[in-house]
């Protein structure tokens, strides 16, 4: 078949196209960069007005017409790109707003590449108007909402609370009338699903295990704590809560640990970074694991990240043996931490058993065949 994948987020459609190509089908991503982690994409969409003189430009022809120069250039790049994206037989969007687009734009760029193709679908992957409600509503024991709700975090863009406006919210309806269902990526969006009349079901996130080298851990010196800092998302991601455990930590055990920390690192640069870690901070308020966990995981990497009792009780899995779950809490986390310090031969079995998760679980070929069926099932 000719698959069209639509935006790139955290390299999720990357993975999926390289498990498709394996499997003899032709793909195509059409994206934006995710920002500074400058992932692959076969039809570059350029946005040039995110930084110097012209964002600044931009950004005043906003406040005085509210009109939003970077989406119309996305939108004509789109439309500059008609046969390219044209008669694919599956096409799916990775989010509600896969380009970052005013909700009109968005709405006509996703009726454009509706009527160019058949059989449209959506993933729930990222921040979306109902995994949003539901964190908002406060549906969950934890969110990553918590930290602006809780008045920690002043800034509301990272959090997505565009998607809770009228016009985004009428943006969601008119996909959702349109897509032939959606799919979720992990637990955090397959939870607020459920039930829901359009939805396909979970299919983990691909893992192309071929391209992350798996080295069996050992402890023989200090071990190494892995801390990578995405600066837009500090507090969304917990990183504060992890700052405090790791002072905690390190207050006790300076003579048996070595702390590498690093802030918004190009993808290629940061999975190289971590490779001489023993263990990673990932993110809190997550129930079930992102790319960045899911890929040190695959490289033997004892990963503190989402891994709560629903995670367990979906894979069938016994708490801290594949993962450990990061709680909003700095004591637990380092209590955690001092756990693995003192018995290290712990470390070498959660990355055996990370590694042999990844395989089973979220083998990029794999995942794509539930993508194919799940698809099929709807044509």
């Amino acid at each position: 078949m000719k698959i069209l994948l639509v935006g790139e987020f955290s390299r999720l459609h990357n993975s999926l196209k390289e498990g498709l190509e394996r499997l003899g089908h032709k793909v195509t991503i059409v994206a934006a960069k995710d920002g500074f982690k400058n992932y692959d994409v076969d039809l570059l969409i350029h946005k040039k007005f995110e930084n110097g003189l012209l964002k600044k430009f931009k950004n005043l022809i906003y406040r005085l017409t509210s009109i939003d120069l970077e989406s119309l250039n996305i939108k004509k790049q789109i439309l500059k790109l008609q046969p390219k994206l044209s008669n694919y037989d599956i096409v799916q969007f990775i989010n509600e707003s896969s380009f970052g687009c005013t909700p009109q734009i968005e709405k006509d760029i996703f009726d454009f590449i509706s009527k160019w193709n058949k059989n449209v679908f959506l993933l729930s992957c990222g921040i979306d108007h109902i995994s949003l409600q539901y964190a908002y509503d406060k549906k969950t024991r934890y969110s990553y909402l918590d930290p602006y709700l809780n008045g920690k975090e002043k800034q509301s863009s990272s959090y997505g609370l565009k998607f809770l406006q009228p016009d985004f919210k009428a943006l969601h309806h008119h996909i959702y009338k349109t897509i032939a269902g959606v799919i979720a990526s992990d637990l955090d969006y397959h939870l607020p699903l459920l039930n829901h009349p359009k939805y396909l079901g979970l299919i983990p996130n691909p893992i192309n295990t071929a391209d992350l080298e798996f080295k069996k851990l050992t402890v023989e010196n200090k071990i190494v704590i892995f801390h990578g800092i995405n600066s837009n998302n500090y507090y969304k991601k917990g990183n504060d809560i992890f700052e405090v455990a790791l002072a905690i930590i390190n207050q006790k055990y300076a003579d048996k640990i070595e702390i590498i920390t690093v802030r918004s690192l190009p993808y290629d640069e940061y999975i190289k970074t971590y490779n001489t870690a023993h263990i990673m901070l990932d993110q809190i308020y997550a129930y079930d694991q992102g790319f960045n966990a899911l890929e040190a995981m695959a490289k033997g990497k004892v990963v503190f990240t989402g891994a709560e009792k629903e995670w367990l009780e979906y894979y069938n899995l016994e708490e801290d043996t594949v993962a450990i779950n990061a709680l909003p809490d700095a004591e637990k986390i380092a209590k955690k931490l001092e756990w693995l310090i003192l018995n290290p031969e712990k470390i070498v079995d959660i990355s055996s058993n990370a590694r042999r998760f990844i395989e089973t679980q979220h083998n990029y070929k794999t995942c794509a065949k539930q993508y194919l069926e799940t698809w099929k099932k709807q044509l």
